[in-house]
């Protein structure tokens, strides 16, 4: 899945192409250049196009860059849910975040960098409210699959807020460190550990 992909599944059709290819253009200024040190004006050289076009869509350069965080962030849970939707048991279900959360990186490698890069400016800029809202719409299914009946007693006494980061995290870090070359064994080759090693992490042991 490359980034053309994704930007397909997010804004398909002809109307849409202008709006995908400011997306792709400004991914790639944004992640070479840095957020800070990317204009309009870069973009829409790049793009071919009129800055008047660039702000009809996007408003400025923080509603593109928050565009760009909010596709990234739907894209990738669109594939947490359909892993979910097939696990049958709480162990397959924190190896199915796991998984999809490490598939993701390596399959859309420039969006996840420009997705941590993002962050912090997305949380604290003009959309930090709207990002607050997509949140909680976004994980209602995670929420939803970690309150059904019986997935308590099947996990040590942890907030429910904490869970995601604690099955995520470990993954997290690895694909932070192979996005930036201080590692280089593919995610994808240690998933089966790092969810192994989340699992017992978070697990209750049966009572002796």
């Amino acid at each position: 899945m490359d980034t053309a992909d994704l930007l397909e599944r997010s804004y398909p059709g002809r109307r849409a192409e202008l709006k995908r290819d400011i997306f792709r253009k400004a991914l790639r200024l944004f992640n070479e250049q840095g957020i800070e040190a990317t204009t309009i004006e870069m973009i829409r050289a790049e793009c071919d196009t009129s800055v008047g076009a660039i702000y009809h869509h996007f408003g400025n350069k923080e509603g593109l860059v928050a565009a760009l965080f909010f596709t990234a962030l739907e894209d990738q849970a669109r594939l947490r849910d359909a892993y979910l939707a097939d696990a049958t048991t709480t162990e397959e279900g924190v190896q199915a975040l796991v998984y999809s959360y490490v598939d993701w990186v390596e399959n859309q490698p420039e969006w996840a960098r420009f997705q941590y890069h993002a962050r912090y400016a997305v949380t604290r800029g003009p959309h930090k409210d709207e990002l607050a809202e997509r949140n909680k719409t976004r994980n209602l299914s995670l929420r939803t699959w970690l309150a059904e009946s019986g997935r308590a007693a099947e996990l040590n006494e942890y907030p429910a807020e904490l869970l995601p980061s604690l099955i995520v995290g470990q993954a997290d870090s690895y694909c932070r460190a192979w996005l930036s070359g201080r590692v280089q064994g593919s995610p994808k080759a240690y998933r089966e550990l790092l969810a192994q090693a989340t699992w017992r992490s978070i697990r209750r042991e049966p009572e002796r």
